[in-house]
């Protein structure tokens, strides 16, 4: 056991995904921003967490430059809610600490890599669309007018009923046709658009565009005819796939600077299939860390996280024959552990959907690199 990932930072190492089982337990949080520190020091220079990809432009253009207060940044700057949990408050705080006085090259960056959507929600692609229109200078280009109601597409009914969905609209049409010609535009005037502005700025410019084309597909899905087991799997799939598509264009940009820690759930990161169940409903699908892996592009290496107990989550003392009764036994506070050396054991039962804690099987164990367990 240890409390040191750098003994556990394969060569070569492109993406380090640390992963965790639920997001309510705020000790996860406080662990990577530990453990981020320690990758620092090997030459990690960027993070991207489990929030939305173009929310997070906010946390970085502050840890990069100063740009706003670290109380709008946590507000606007994540999706979720996370900009409420402390973890993260002090994850952005110690990054522009870290960036002041230092050279461009060697500052730390902050992204998100997730999608623009909650569970139940999708907003309307309107404003990514607007945002790209403005850069592009493209005038007499209504998008607003067709877009309609931004609460037509937020709302819950438009996800889980599909006659409620703007995804099958005229409206949603139209605009994916703009979308894509508003992307057409934007390479086809990359060497005007770059000069006149930065490859920063241009690429900002296409994430805003991948996320309103994400959104209209995202709304498609929720628009077919399926039960409702059927709806929540294509979602969760589509979703995957979306996270899939920025950590390679994040990779893109951060490729010449150094590694990248991933920090999100385990059923995102893990590389066996992720399943879902609640009453009669059932979904299994990929994560972005099964596609990633699976694709071989770069090194992916992943740490799967594990929780004994929990106050907060009323999460009592795991059995002595489950996985995590037997890290219990283990580490102290908490640790990494080799996954190979993790014994066969039982997957507990003893939790509640409400927890959102996803306990581990031998499939996620022997999948993963290593376990960071947290004895609670």
């Amino acid at each position: 056991m240890s409390q040191d990932i750098r003994e556990f930072v394969p060569e070569p190492c492109d993406l380090l995904a640390l992963g965790e089982p639920t997001h309510q337990e705020p000790a996860f949080g406080a662990v990577r921003n530990k453990l981020f520190a320690q990758l620092v020091e090997l030459g990690f220079r960027s993070i991207a967490l489990e929030t939305d990809r173009v929310a997070a432009f906010a946390v970085n253009d502050h840890v990069l430059h100063g740009t706003g207060n670290l109380a709008s940044v946590l507000s606007e700057g994540f999706s979720h809610d996370f900009g409420t949990l402390d973890a993260n408050r002090r994850l952005v705080a110690w990054m522009r600490e870290y960036n002041q006085n230092r050279p461009a090259q060697d500052r730390l960056t902050f992204h998100g890599f997730d999608a623009p959507t909650e569970n139940t929600s999708a907003p309307s692609p309107r404003s990514y669309f607007e945002y790209a229109r403005d850069y592009l200078h493209v005038e007499n280009l209504d998008i607003a007018g067709i877009a309609g109601d931004d609460h037509r597409w937020s709302r819950t009914e438009a996800i889980l009923d599909f006659a409620m969905s703007m995804g099958g609209t005229p409206e949603a049409e139209r605009l994916r046709r703009i979308g894509e010609d508003l992307l057409t535009r934007l390479y086809a005037r990359a060497p005007e658009l770059i000069a006149r502005t930065s490859r920063a700025e241009w690429l900002r410019a296409r994430a805003h565009l991948d996320a309103g084309l994400g959104l209209l597909h995202y709304h498609w899905q929720a628009a077919q005819p399926l039960a409702q087991s059927d709806r929540i799997r294509l979602l969760l799939t589509t979703r995957d796939t979306l996270m899939a598509r920025n950590l390679l264009d994040i990779r893109s940009a951060e490729a010449g600077r150094g590694p990248t820690m991933l920090s999100a759930h385990n059923t995102h990161l893990q590389r066996n299939g992720s399943a879902w169940s609640l009453g009669d409903m059932s979904a299994d699908w990929f994560g972005a860390g099964a596609i990633l892996d699976s694709l071989r592009i770069e090194s992916y290496s992943f740490i799967a996280g594990s929780l004994g107990r929990s106050q907060v989550l009323k999460l009592g003392e795991p059995e002595p024959d489950t996985f995590e009764g037997s890290l219990q036994r283990r580490i102290t506070d908490w640790g990494l552990i080799p996954a190979t050396e993790v014994s066969p054991a039982r997957t507990r039962t003893d939790t509640t959907p409400q927890q959102g804690y996803f306990p581990l099987d031998q499939a996620t164990v022997d999948g993963a690199d290593a376990i960071m367990h947290i004895t609670g």
